[in-house]
């Protein structure tokens, strides 16, 4: 059996929900025994048949602490069945047990950061990051066999933090959906899908669109995404100062209307300042819409396919690409978003990534070669 760990699962259908899931189903597809470990706790209306869900304990939310949790993973460890656990995320309790009882049982340990390693996010966040890092989450990883990076820019930051061990880089995985017709509207579409955060760069993105604006009075900014911790608030705020025009706050999007705003984009954006993968990009790219991304995020793929643009983080380099973009007709960004779609069903279908998953889980395992997507340097 293999086991999944992650802080909690829930309905929205993107980011590591969406990914580790999607990830669990192909390889149970493949034949692998899967099980997927998570605090209960989050809204789940359509819950994985091999998820198990723990109640929290006692002590701070934000920590995540279950006992429960723990006794069951030392208990499954003990009984010899466990051939390898795969943490994702870091930073809470469930991300702290499975080291301890890998080290503990002397089973192979594999774990996705999952963006919890960059510099942006070493930096920012709560100060109970100072002391949970030392003293608790960093002895917990000395465990690890393997790490899974999505990019080769995760994969530097885990070797920026003085980890030496080896680093599988593989990609997320997208659901590449049927080709339909794309929807129009009145206004031609530039669009942000994702959650409201200040790393996302959307304090770059309304000033950026409030440059431009009057120069593409037939496009529309939308802004589809949960907010987190009030930001939208904070965002409205900055669009009434800034007097910006043709700017919709749509709020969450999940489902078949998430894919409908994804089709009836023009044109996708996300500047983010720091990202380890970036979903929403595979996943407009997947429908055939072309992306604007800044290079907080792992899409230099963009320029080489002529899928969108890669340009630096910042507001000058923005809005010099908006002027760009907004000035194509739309066939030619049609053609650049086709494009994208063809990438995406090359590269990065869920067959092929569960495929070099499972190898380097049977490599961990001592059944297999070392997978061509593992590095040891």
């Amino acid at each position: 059996m293999y086991i999944h760990t992650v802080p909690t699962i829930s309905d929205e259908a993107a980011g590591p929900s969406y990914s580790i899931v999607r990830l669990c189903d192909t390889l149970i597809q493949n034949g692998c025994n899967i099980t997927l470990a998570a605090l209960d706790g989050a809204p789940i209306f359509s819950q994985p048949t091999y998820l198990q869900t723990f109640p929290l304990g006692i002590g701070p939310r934000r920590i995540g602490r279950s006992p429960s949790m723990a006794c069951w993973l030392r208990s499954q460890a003990r009984s010899g069945n466990v051939q390898l656990i795969h943490n994702h995320s870091l930073w809470m309790m469930p991300n702290v047990y499975p080291g301890r009882v890998a080290r503990q049982f002397d089973v192979p340990y594999l774990v996705s950061p999952r963006g919890t390693l960059s510099d942006w996010a070493m930096k920012s966040g709560s100060s109970v990051k100072a002391l949970f890092w030392p003293l608790i989450q960093r002895p917990s990883l000395e465990a690890v066999s393997c790490w899974h990076a999505t990019s080769v820019e995760e994969y530097k930051d885990i070797r920026r933090l003085g980890f030496r061990q080896p680093v599988a880089i593989i990609p997320n995985g997208v659901d590449v959906p049927d080709l339909l017709a794309r929807g129009r509207s009145k206004f031609r579409t530039l669009l942000f899908l994702s959650r409201l955060h200040p790393k996302k760069g959307l304090d770059l993105l309304l000033p950026a669109w409030r440059t431009v604006q009057d120069r593409f009075r037939d496009w529309e900014l939308v802004i589809v995404g949960p907010d987190r911790g009030g930001y939208l608030a904070k965002l409205q705020q900055l669009a009434k100062d800034l007097n910006v025009q043709r700017v919709q706050f749509a709020g969450p999007l999940y489902g078949i209307n998430k894919w409908a705003a994804y089709r009836g984009a023009d044109v996708f954006v996300l500047p983010t300042y720091s990202e380890n993968f970036g979903m929403a990009v595979a996943e407009a790219l997947a429908v055939g819409t072309p992306a604007i991304v800044s290079k907080g995020a792992p899409w230099e793929g963009l320029v080489n396919h002529e899928a969108g643009w890669w340009i630096d983080v910042g507001l000058e380099p923005l809005v010099e690409c908006l002027k760009v973009a907004l000035s194509l007709k739309p066939e030619q960004l049609d053609a650049m978003g086709q494009r994208g779609r063809n990438w995406m069903q090359e590269s990065f279908g869920w067959t092929r990534i569960a495929a070099e998953m499972r190898s380097v889980y049977l490599w961990l395992a001592n059944k297999g070669s070392q997978p061509a997507v593992v590095r040891c340097d």
